[in-house]
């Protein structure tokens, strides 16, 4: 069982995240449910809002984003926004590609991508720290990703 999926729904999803083109008839030979219950459950999980839609994934280093780092962030009460909306205005900001609110030391979790470290660098510089609410930045560069989820 995973989290509020029964183990089939779950089955199914794996094989959709691996594969969102894939048939019904091959989730189900994949699966080893008949084609019917998969599609029914396709379905009903599309309704209830657990499969929120279909999408092509990049490869960045073919699409000349190659480099990957993760900026915290800090909130800067005062400046007449939200941290919710600061977080919004930076997600906003072409390079970036996930906001989170997050505990701790920092109040962002911002990951970037860029083509160089020096883009990465001119995007945090010009670009994040000049967003209202966006106090003083951290910039954590990755090595490599050794699994990323959709």
């Amino acid at each position: 069982m995973k989290g509020f999926l029964d183990e089939r729904d779950a089955a199914i999803l794996t094989a959709l995240k691996r594969d969102g083109r894939a048939s019904t008839a091959d989730i189900a030979r994949k699966t080893r449910l008949p084609r019917v219950t998969v599609h029914d459950r396709i379905k009903k999980m599309r309704e209830r809002g657990v499969i929120r839609g279909f999408t092509a994934l990049e490869d960045y280093k073919k699409t000349g984003l190659p480099v990957t780092a993760f900026v915290f962030a800090s909130y800067a009460q005062g400046q007449g926004v939200s941290q919710r909306k600061a977080a919004l205005n930076a997600s906003k900001v072409e390079g970036v590609c996930e906001a989170h609110l997050v505990s701790g030391e920092w109040d962002l979790l911002l990951k970037v991508r860029g083509a160089s470290m020096e883009a990465i660098g001119s995007l945090v510089i010009d670009r994040l720290r000049a967003v209202p609410g966006i106090a003083k930045t951290l910039t954590v560069a990755c090595f490599d990703t050794v699994n990323e989820e959709f």
